[in-house]
């Protein structure tokens, strides 16, 4: 495929016109003469230079790559039709749809985009993180770095100590039963040449705890309504975990509250201020 370089020009230019600031979480302003989004804030969404977004507008520089335009689309709250629109505009395949896919729904980008004061996350079926409120970066560390299997928190369990630290000690082997659980039933889902078989293959091949709850054969095990974080500056908080899914992507919103007035929301309240991440 070639690039239609007139026809992405026009698209980006129109779908930057579409949105505004609130659509993404940003402030109006008094003196914003742009009926839609400029240039340079649609690039600081999309993690790219302004001048390099500028210059595919002009319909000039070197054709984008498929990671690039996963990132426009991205940054520009696609829906899925229109991102696959926008990979052929640039020359592309379009990326796989469904439980495989990574591409975030504009509504489930929207809500996240107004919970600013509240921890938040949007994770894959397998726990992988691909969105983080800046509370939820400040509760749990920003969960977006890791690679390779350890994007997924039931492989971090299994593999890396550090993960542990956060939970209330008390909740560890009901977690680890339902981490177990929750991967079962995705590879039971999606099939032996899955992203999730492979997780559990390298599991069974590197923890023994992974191996006997495998070997139990246990599904449908479920957290409670309460979830206890262990955070090094603020302590035990104990929050409500809500979840929000997108059938399309096999993606989920969660929402962790704290009742008010009680000692996790005010707990809450201070580590917005103090916005420190937990290692994680």
């Amino acid at each position: 495929m070639e690039i239609d370089r007139t026809g992405l020009a026009a698209f980006l230019r129109r779908r930057r016109a579409l949105l505004q600031p609130e659509d993404v979480g940003l402030p109006r302003g008094r003196r914003r003469r742009t009926g839609g989004l400029r240039r340079e804030e649609v690039a600081a969404l999309c993690h790219m230079s302004a001048d390099y977004y500028a210059r595919l507008e002009r319909e000039r520089g070197p054709q984008p790559s498929e990671r690039m335009i996963a990132s426009i689309a991205q940054g520009l709250r696609l829906s899925l039709d229109e991102r696959d629109h926008l990979f052929r505009l640039a020359g592309h395949q379009p990326p796989v749809r469904g439980a495989a896919g990574e591409h975030v729904g504009p509504g489930l980008l929207r809500i996240l985009d107004r919970l600013a004061d509240t921890p938040a996350e949007i994770v894959t079926e397998l726990g992988e993180t691909l969105r983080q409120s800046p509370l939820g970066v400040a509760l749990t560390g920003d969960t977006t770095r890791f690679r390779g299997p350890e994007r997924s928190i039931g492989y971090r369990w299994f593999t890396l100590s550090a993960t542990r630290a956060l939970y209330a000690p008390q909740d560890h082997d009901l977690l680890s039963r339902m981490f177990a659980s929750g991967l079962r039933r995705v590879v039971t889902l999606r099939g032996q040449d899955s992203r999730a078989a492979h997780y559990a293959g390298l599991l069974l091949e590197r923890s023994e705890e992974f191996r006997g709850l495998w070997d139990t054969h246990e599904v449908g095990v479920r957290p409670g309504r309460v979830k206890r974080f262990l955070h090094p500056e603020v302590g035990e908080l104990e929050l409500d975990c809500q979840s929000l899914v997108d059938p399309d992507q096999s993606h989920h919103l969660l929402v962790y509250t704290a009742d008010p007035g009680s000692e996790s929301h005010e707990k809450l309240r201070l580590l917005s201020v103090i916005g420190t991440p937990a290692v994680g």
